[in-house]
């Protein structure tokens, strides 16, 4: 299909601002709120005789994500009405932004380095939740959802695969997280997708656009398009022609729907909202948002390439998991300020801990690193003596998990449960030859080149030093020895 057809493709991407705030009234946004019809009042559900005021942290956030995304960003501007009926849709219009959108001309850079470019970022309100009751000749309206701040992100058809979609939606989310703009969790539908899709020929023109929307996952917007892709070049080869439309996505059937031919702007009736001023910004505003723009995810990971030397994959762990990285960059500060000669190696290994046994203590535990009585200090006390081989990697588990719980200082719980392990030659010499006495069928085989005898034989040290024997020292002595 690659060499016929080259997939020409556009986002646009929803993500709920984070505010306490709806974006016209002082309902609350709450997300997890579960109760339909909650959080309402006059304003949001448009009874007559009110007015909207604008929410000012809404419109610094949306402006906040732009600069992030090197967008220009409106002097002036003013929302709009746009006009449709639904019934999810109190006021039967919508207050959003499109002559003049918040911020434009950006750009997004993904891991692969592909710089995908975006047309305009502007703000709006949402509208309410439809339930479908099944059997039912009815629906049911929550309207807890309707003017929450919402920002609209429209990208230029720069993306060529379902691979650089999901690597786009995958990156947004993320920076919209390190920005505290929107947690962007698309189980929530605080983040939702819409793909724009076409195929050209060989002979180069594009052709006709189809739009699938409300993309709840970014799993699902990465299998739409290859369906899509899949649905356009069978349709075109049949002879047939590709309808402008809006589609669906069904996640059970794993394929595209038709849902309705696709509106054009001009079937909105956009025009300005007579009820809100028209915003202007001054530079002293611009340079205040500026000021509290927080370490971006692609700067966080060329710093910790640099700062720290570590793999690429280990990294992306923690830019990814940003609570589980800022943990590992206290843990690093302590390893730092001991100005040891095997500072490369002690911070590597903290990041492996890091990554798997406190994770899976994490997970086995269900309590959250924040709520754990684990400090940075404490953990790199830990690390030290792995690295010193003052401890077994057994042992090692169960400091970390005493210190996790209890907050305990790692010396003392190894001292109370004597857990240090034994590296000095001298104690471990009477138990060794005792071991090579005892097997010499193992020692035998050994001389003849068999590892797994070397095992065995190490294997045998270690249970009766009761795991305290430090393994590397003893294979090197069974080694001096036979």
């Amino acid at each position: 299909m690659q060499e016929l057809y080259s997939p020409i493709i556009g986002l646009e991407i929803h993500a709920h601002v984070k505010t306490k705030t709806k974006m016209f009234c002082d309902s609350l946004n709450d997300p997890d709120e579960k109760t339909p019809n909650t959080n309402v009042c006059p304003v949001c559900l448009s009874h007559p005789g009110t007015l909207p005021v604008i929410n000012e942290e809404a419109v610094k956030k949306v402006i906040l994500a732009g600069m992030a995304m090197d967008c220009t960003i409106a002097r002036d501007t003013f929302f709009e009405r746009k006009n449709y009926f639904y019934p999810d849709l109190p006021k039967g219009y919508q207050i959003s932004q499109y002559q003049k959108p918040l911020c434009e001309h950006g750009f997004l850079i993904l891991k692969s380095g592909k710089k995908v470019r975006i047309t305009r970022i502007h703000l709006e309100e949402d509208a309410g939740r439809l339930y479908h009751t099944p059997g039912s000749e009815y629906s049911l309206v929550d309207f807890n959802r309707a003017s929450v701040p919402l920002m609209e992100l429209v990208t230029e058809p720069d993306l060529a695969s379902a691979t650089e979609v999901r690597e786009f939606a995958t990156e947004l989310q993320l920076l919209l997280r390190y920005l505290g703009v929107s947690d962007a969790d698309m189980e929530k539908g605080l983040m939702r997708v819409e793909v724009n899709i076409s195929l050209t020929g060989r002979d180069g023109k594009w052709g006709t656009k189809v739009e699938v929307k409300n993309l709840n996952s970014i799993k699902a917007a990465h299998d739409a398009v290859n369906y899509e892709m899949e649905r356009q070049r069978e349709t075109i080869e049949k002879g047939e022609r590709i309808e402008q439309e809006t589609r669906g996505w069904d996640e059970n059937k794993k394929r595209t729907f038709s849902q309705r031919s696709k509106e054009e702007a001009h079937d909105y009736r956009y025009f300005p909202e007579p009820d809100l001023p028209p915003l202007s910004f001054k530079e002293e505003y611009l340079e205040e948002v500026r000021k509290e723009m927080p370490e971006l995810p692609s700067l966080r990971r060329d710093r910790f390439k640099e700062q720290y030397g570590l793999p690429e994959n280990d990294i992306e762990i923690f830019v990814v998991n940003k609570r589980l990285g800022d943990f590992y960059e206290h843990v690093a500060s302590e390893i730092l300020a001991l100005e040891s000669k095997d500072q490369i190696r002690l911070l590597k290994l903290a990041a492996n801990y890091i990554i798997t046994e406190l994770q899976k203590l994490i997970s086995e535990s269900g309590v959250p690193l924040e709520d754990s009585k684990i400090s940075p200090e404490n953990f790199a006390q830990l690390i030290v003596h792995v690295a010193k081989g003052n401890i077994s990697s057994t042992a090692a588990q169960t400091v970390l998990r005493e210190t996790f719980a209890t907050g305990q200082d790692p010396d003392q719980i190894i001292k109370e449960k004597d857990l240090s392990q034994v590296s000095d030659t001298a104690e471990l010499t009477e138990v060794v030859a005792k071991v090579i006495s005892a097997n010499v069928k193992a020692v035998e085989d050994l001389k003849k080149g068999k590892e797994a005898s070397l095992k065995f034989l190490v294997g045998a040290v270690m249970r009766e030093t009761k795991g305290k024997a430090n393994p590397q020292i003893v294979e090197k002595m069974i080694k001096e020895i036979v």
